[in-house]
């Protein structure tokens, strides 16, 4: 004879296991979490107490009492081997050439695209691939010939050595090639009606669709900007032009010169703060800028 399974304990088995894969999952995305996060609290802790303290290999997990010294120490003289180079200067250098790269490369990329979709010239599609084939070309490939190119021009030690060989940008025309692709043909006839040009169109009709995928781009460009460090490193001899990633690697010595531990790691939680706070404040944009489809 044949077994009748009840179904009421077949519905609890599989609600049972429903609720071990969701205990599960959210164990291992805690795990994942914590595996990231330690370092940094080990950082902000690490942040609030003294060189002493951190010199004899303690590992601080909860906060002490030195954070506001610390941190004036290294916002106001800066620390180990930059103590001439206050971390607030290499911090505005920072944010400087990181708005620098984002409007340059937004600018640039918004109009190349714009030209590449809605005008029809020779070698329309020829430009577009010789655009994207630079993927293959970052600047640690081209590096001495951009060098060259600055040396000859006079902008070493300047926001536009720093920034100008970043700007151009073949992923992010790319994004706003395959955006334009997807505006109504409707739009740009009722412009043409309206006697709109090329330039209210652009002004008026693409730039207002395209905030999200702006501020979208703009985040993810924002920290491209701020983590340069190769670039930075080379082109910059002036300690007053550091930027926050070349000097924090230069508080740090070498073999065995003692380093303030204290202040190097009050130096790196406030290299961090600007990318997060640009997340935070522009997530929303951010992620409505990946997924939105509608126009």
């Amino acid at each position: 004879m044949r077994a009748v399974v009840d179904p009421d304990v077949l519905a609890r088995q599989a609600e049972r296991r429903q609720v071990l894969g969701r205990w599960l999952a959210h164990g291992a995305l805690g795990l994942g979490v914590l595996v990231f996060a330690l370092p940094i609290w080990i950082t902000l802790m690490g942040s609030t107490h003294d060189a002493a303290t951190i010199g004899r290999g303690d590992v601080p997990l909860l906060p002490g009492g030195h954070a506001l010294e610390n941190y004036a120490t290294a916002l106001g003289q800066g620390g180990g081997r930059s103590m001439s180079t206050p971390v607030g200067g290499m911090l505005l250098n920072s944010a400087i050439m990181a708005l620098l790269i984002v409007s340059g490369k937004i600018a640039i990329s918004l109009l190349s695209a714009y030209a590449v979709v809605f005008f029809r010239f020779p070698g329309r599609m020829l430009a577009f691939w010789t655009i994207f084939l630079t993927l293959m070309l970052p600047v640690e490939v081209r590096i001495i010939p951009t060098y060259q190119v600055i040396v000859d021009l006079n902008l070493f030690n300047s926001f536009a050595g720093l920034s100008l060989p970043l700007i151009a940008s073949a992923t992010a025309t790319l994004l706003f090639r395959q955006f334009f692709l997807t505006i109504p043909d409707e739009y740009v006839e009722a412009a043409k009606m309206d006697g709109a040009g090329p330039l209210r169109f652009f002004r008026d009709i693409l730039l207002p669709l395209s905030v999200t995928n702006i501020a979208a781009l703009g985040v993810i460009l924002f920290i491209y900007g701020w983590n340069q460090y190769l670039w930075p490193l080379l082109i910059v001899n002036d300690r007053s032009m550091e930027t926050i990633v070349v000097g924090l690697t230069k508080m740090i010595g070498n073999g065995d010169a003692q380093n303030e531990w204290n202040t190097i790691m009050a130096t790196a939680v406030l290299a961090m703060m600007p990318p997060v706070l640009v997340v935070v404040l522009l997530q929303r944009w951010f992620i409505k800028g990946l997924t939105e489809t509608e126009k």
